[in-house]
C-alpha cells in the first residue's frame, strides 16, 4: 500500500468514494488498520480513556500523543495518519500551536494533525497550515469543550445552533484547514456543510452525508466497556472474546492442564537429560 496524501483522499471526494477512518493507539492496531484497507488514521487523545483509564481527554499530554502516534505510524506506513492536538497544546497562542504541530511531524512523521474549535480557533489553523503542516478541523460536539457545552451533547438541533456550526465549518475552510470532521450534529446539518464546503467533510456520529466516517476502534470492537455511545456499531466483542480466552486459561492453570508438556514445552538435547542429573549429583 503506497503511503495515502491528502491529494489521494480530494481524489476520492472527487469520484465520490468514501474515506474510511479509525482510531488506533498502538503498533499492532495499525498494521490491522492498514491491512483492512483503511485511508486514514488519527491517532485521538481518545487515547485518555481507551488506553490510560481516564474519565476523559483533558489530561492527555503532546508527549503520550507523540509516543503513541510514533507507534501507530511504524504499524501503518501507508495510511494517512493525523495527530490529535491534545488540550492545552495549542490553546495559548498561535505560536505555541505551530511548535506542537511541527513536533508531530518531526518526531512522529504524521500527515496532518487536528484540533478542536470553529471560529475561535481559525488564527491557529491559519499559522498551522503556513508554517506547511496540514489540518483537519473538528467542529460541533468538540469533546475538549464539553464543559462549555454541557456535557458530550449533540449540537445544532435547533436552527439557530444549527447556523452557528455552519459557520463554524465555513470558518475552518476559510482558514486553511484541509478537511473537517463534524461529531455529534444533526445528518441535516452535516449535509447542508457536506454541499457547501470544497473540502474533504467527514462524520463521527453525524450522519452518512459526507466524503467519509470515522469511528474509535476500541468501540468497533467492543473493548471500550464503559459506555457505548448511540451511534456506534460494534462490528464484534473483544471484550467477551478476551475474557472468555482468559477465562479458560485461568481453568486450564489452575486444572494442571496448562502447559501440556509435550505439546507447549522446550526440551533438552536428546541425551542431555541423563547428563543433568549426574552433574547435579556431583
Amino acid at each position: 500500500m503506497k503511503r495515502q496524501t491528502i491529494f489521494d483522499l480530494y481524489e476520492m471526494k472527487r469520484r465520490g468514494e468514501k474515506i474510511s477512518w479509525l482510531t488506533s493507539y498502538d503498533f499492532p492496531t495499525a498494521q490491522f488498520a492498514q491491512a483492512a484497507g483503511l485511508e486514514m488514521i488519527l491517532v485521538g487523545d481518545s487515547l485518555g480513556m481507551c488506553v490510560y483509564g481516564y474519565s476523559g481527554t483533558l489530561p492527555v499530554t503532546m508527549d503520550q500523543c507523540i509516543n503513541h502516534t510514533e507507534a501507530v505510524r511504524r504499524g501503518a506506513p501507508g495510511c494517512f495518519i493525523v495527530g490529535d492536538m491534545p488540550l492545552g497544546s495549542y490553546q495559548s497562542s498561535d505560536a505555541q500551536a505551530v511548535d506542537n504541530a511541527i513536533r508531530f511531524l518531526k518526531e512522529a512523521d504524521v500527515d496532518a494533525v487536528k484540533l478542536e474549535g470553529g471560529i475561535r480557533i481559525t488564527s491557529r489553523i491559519k499559522a498551522i497550515t503556513d508554517a506547511g503542516v496540514n489540518v483537519i478541523g473538528h467542529i460541533g460536539l468538540t469533546p475538549q469543550s464539553s464543559g462549555q457545552l454541557g456535557g458530550h451533547k449533540a449540537q445544532g438541533r435547533t436552527a439557530e445552533t444549527a447556523k452557528l456550526v455552519v459557520g463554524d465549518a465555513i470558518a475552518v475552510q476559510d482558514a486553511g484547514a484541509k478537511m473537517l470532521l463534524v461529531e455529534g450534529v444533526p445528518p441535516e446539518v452535516t449535509k447542508y456543510i457536506w454541499k457547501t464546503l470544497d473540502i474533504p467533510v467527514m462524520s463521527i456520529g453525524a450522519g452518512p452525508h459526507c466524503d467519509g466516517q470515522l469511528l474509535i476502534v476500541s468501540d468497533l470492537i467492543g473493548q471500550f466497556q464503559a459506555f457505548t455511545p448511540k451511534f456506534v456499531k460494534k462490528y464484534c466483542n473483544m471484550a467477551e472474546i478476551v475474557t472468555k480466552a482468559m477465562q479458560e486459561y485461568v481453568a486450564e492453570v489452575k486444572a494442571g492442564q496448562f502447559p501440556d508438556e509435550h505439546k507447549y514445552c522446550y526440551h533438552m538435547v536428546q541425551g542431555e537429560e541423563e547428563k543433568f542429573i549426574a552433574l547435579m549429583k556431583e
